[in-house]
């Protein structure tokens, strides 16, 4: 028979001197010695089995009895086993394990250990881990939970980091009680036993190998490699998307904000024209949203992303900051826009050119703002929080340098081609003063836009919220209540893979 070890101490009478069997070399068994060696061999993180054996009569079992658990358990004699010695087996964690975990802890995610291993097996491992430290310093056994109220079960979940001796309703009662504290909690496992458990969690993970049938049909997520290290990849690439739907919006938002308030403004300023024509809108809409837009989308991880810690619960895409930067963005383009079409109507530069030609130029330089314009917006939202005034805005992303030049050629061959530019767009070539204020709104939106993103910076480093983590903007409010009732039937939770 092999087992717990400090379980199968409790079931033991005899032990065998030396290891031999024999009753020759029975003698009665010293408990206290046992629990030592047990306790020496689990606190260098060593997996411990128990191995005994014992005598019963022929006629007790048949020829194809599965003994299990409850044959060894519970038996009239009481302690009547031999224990003949101690195994143990050495499991080293992953050393990309080890790193993973150090990483998770740095973006705010906490982790914790639960096992069926002996509790100073457990300790042991933790500290290998990294999860055990002076906040949370110690274990507690699937035993003492049992003995804890909901309440003391909820402040036990929050000061401890590893779990021995567990069983499958302590893995339920530990993902209600972090959920009822406010905590997101992902639950892993591979067992049949541990699909009551993924399925309560915000995330079941299931391991893709070794994982039974019945854990992964009850997760959310299944790790093809079975390795903790793509978890927090996974994190991390979640962070990532969505990041880059937020930068999607503060590029497209804008821009297409002020192609409408463009329009608008110039109307309420007098020009004698919109400042850009209808398909002028079309166009920069449907090339701003396919290049400028669709390098955000893609753009890589941002450096320092795995050192902020998790985004509230019920946060939605558009929080406070995001929300000021639209508008900033908006108000810029849709002031440059304006302000270089009424330079050119009202500045005295073309009032002997026609009416007709006039009108051209106006839109002319109105479209290249805005669209050069636009480039700006979409270099500042490359970066969250990191400045883009640096080598590293035409760097990381290829798409970034490729869709500014595409953008560029295509203004560039719009407003020269004649034709093209006069019946389709209705505007004509810019000469030098009409580049020079294209290049003064776009050097204006990107400069300003980084100087909100600096004072950003600067008020996260003084401690303010930047992120809504704590104001309770723009989110779907408060975690939902949970029920720390245990699922029905969850008392007498023994599953067992069947084996066809």
């Amino acid at each position: 028979v092999k087992g717990a070890p400090d379980r199968m101490v409790k079931l033991c009478k005899y032990q065998a001197k030396g290891g031999v069997a024999g009753d020759e070399n029975l003698e009665d068994i010293n408990e206290n010695y046992w629990i030592e060696q047990i306790a020496i061999l689990s606190s260098h993180g060593l997996r411990v089995l128990g191995l005994c054996r014992t005598t019963i009569d022929k006629d007790s079992v048949k020829a194809g009895d599965q003994l299990g658990p409850e044959f060894v358990n519970g038996r009239p004699e009481g302690k009547w086993l031999t224990m003949v010695g101690l195994c143990a087996i050495m499991d080293p964690p992953r050393p990309e394990c080890v790193q993973a975990i150090k990483e998770a802890r740095g973006a705010g995610v906490r982790v914790a250990m639960i096992t069926g291993d002996h509790k100073d097996t457990a300790t042991a491992i933790g500290h290998m881990l990294g999860i055990v430290d002076e906040k949370y310093s110690e274990a507690v056994t699937g035993p003492e939970l049992d003995a804890m109220s909901d309440e003391e079960i909820r402040k036990c979940v929050m000061t401890h980091n590893v779990f021995a001796r567990a069983s499958p309703q302590n893995k339920i009662r530990i993902v209600k009680a972090l959920q009822a504290e406010g905590q997101v909690s992902s639950m892993t496992g591979d067992g049949v036993n541990d699909a009551p458990a993924l399925k309560a969690a915000n995330m079941g993970v299931a391991m893709g190998k070794e994982g039974t049938d019945v854990a992964r049909e009850a997760s959310e997520m299944i790790i093809a490699d079975d390795n903790f290290a793509t978890i927090v990849y996974a994190v991390k690439q979640g962070r990532v998307v969505w990041d880059n739907l937020r930068k999607v919006l503060l590029v497209n938002t804008p821009i297409n904000n002020s192609q409408g308030l463009s329009v608008l403004f110039g109307l309420l300023v007098k020009l004698p024209n919109t400042p850009i024509s209808a398909i002028q809108i079309l166009y920069s809409n449907f090339i701003c949203a396919v290049t400028l837009g669709f390098v955000c989308a893609i753009e890589p991880a941002e450096d320092g992303i795995m050192e902020l810690p998790p985004r509230r619960v019920g946060k939605r895409l558009i929080g406070r900051f995001l929300f000021l930067r639209i508008v900033l963005g908006t108000v810029l383009l849709t002031g440059c826009v304006v302000g270089s079409a009424s330079i050119i109507e009202y500045g005295g530069r073309y009032d002997d050119w026609s009416v007709e030609e006039r009108e051209r130029m106006m839109r002319g330089v109105a479209f290249n703002v805005l669209d050069f314009g636009a480039i700006s917006v979409m270099l500042s939202a490359r970066f969250a929080y990191n400045s883009s005034i640096h080598p590293r805005v035409f760097q990381g992303n290829p798409a970034a340098v490729f869709s500014i030049a595409i953008v560029a050629v295509l203004q560039v061959f719009l407003s020269y081609v004649p034709g093209l530019n006069s019946f389709v767009f209705s505007m004509r070539g810019m000469d030098g003063f009409g580049w020079g204020l294209t290049f003064a709104s776009m050097v204006i939106v990107f400069i300003v836009m980084e100087i909100e993103k600096a004072i950003r910076r600067h008020l996260k480093a003084q401690g303010a919220d930047t992120d809504d983590r704590e104001t309770p903007f723009f989110t779907d409010g408060k975690a939902p209540e949970v029920d720390m009732k245990m699922p029905k039937g969850a008392s007498k939770l023994n599953l067992q893979e069947l084996n066809h």
